[in-house]
């Protein structure tokens, strides 16, 4: 048991907990749409999500003032072998992309969205304290149109419906309620590292209000769509409102280390694949 949780630990510090949640997100919104599903998406994005997030660790374990968090320590001590592998992961994705998608509407869309991406990440570093909740806003939205970019991009136009799209706004949210309690339990050490978040720039009490409040607009939103919504989405509506379930009740768990709570919390991005068995 303890070497499966080390070696689980390992795997968040390498962030394939977030790929994994990326993938379900993915067979989530392929669904969605009614495309059919393509393995070589499922390992593109995969790939991208691993990368981004790797970068991004990288560059904390660079920039930060003093490393107190274990994932930056092991970012920073296998630095050398991690920059390697982004490199290579890079090249991978770039030539398989264009192997899987020619040269495509769908290829060359994906760069600029991928380029528009990196250009907020740099601009939101160099913006310091002044990004504040404008990191977490991003990255919930860029995360999940990324998640759902060639789902979209392949829809028949009379399947991106209003509830369709309803749906991907609660992702968008959930993800942000995701940014937002992470936040707030990692605030200490983001402080101590230098880090800006939005508990850099808000009150914990008015931080732990705007948690609560946007769980239960989530909660009602997509109880409303499972009552609402025709038969075809409610599965989907079903899935966010678990999701935001899993979230709300490991948060506001005090009996509940931070590290379980991240835990559960990361994990309920898992549900998408119980899709597999409709």
């Amino acid at each position: 048991m303890k070497q499966l949780k080390s070696l689980w630990i390992h795997l968040t510090w390498l962030s394939i907990d977030v790929v994994l949640g990326a993938i379900a997100g993915l067979l989530f919104f392929f669904k969605l749409f009614r495309v059919n599903l393509d393995p070589n998406i499922f390992l593109l994005l995969g790939l991208a999500v691993w990368a981004i997030y790797t970068a991004d660790h990288l560059l904390d374990a660079r920039n930060a003032k003093e490393l107190i968090t274990s994932r930056h320590k092991f970012h920073q001590k296998f630095q050398s072998v991690l920059l390697i592998a982004l490199g290579l992961v890079v090249a991978f994705g770039l030539v398989y992309a264009y192997l899987v998608l020619g040269w495509s509407r769908e290829f060359y869309l994906s760069l600029i969205f991928g380029a528009t991406i990196f250009l907020t990440m740099v601009s939101l570093r160099k913006a310091g304290r002044l990004a504040g909740i404008l990191k977490e806003i991003s990255t919930s939205i860029f995360y999940v149109l990324g998640v759902a970019w060639i789902p979209l991009l392949r829809a028949d136009s009379l399947d991106i419906t209003w509830q369709s799209l309803t749906l991907l706004l609660f992702y968008i949210l959930l993800a942000f309620l995701n940014l937002l309690m992470l936040s707030f339990l990692d605030r200490k050490e983001d402080q101590v590292q230098g880090f800006v978040s939005a508990a850099s720039i808000v009150e914990p009490d008015k931080l732990i209000l705007g948690i609560r409040r946007l769980s239960f607009l989530i909660i009602f939103g997509s109880f409303a769509s499972f009552i609402l919504f025709s038969s075809f989405y409610r599965p989907y509506a079903c899935l966010i409102l678990m999701m935001t379930f899993m979230h709300f009740f490991s948060f506001f768990n005090p009996k509940l280390s931070a590290h379980t709570k991240r835990i559960r919390t990361e994990a309920s991005f898992f549900l998408p694949f119980l899709l597999l068995a409709l």
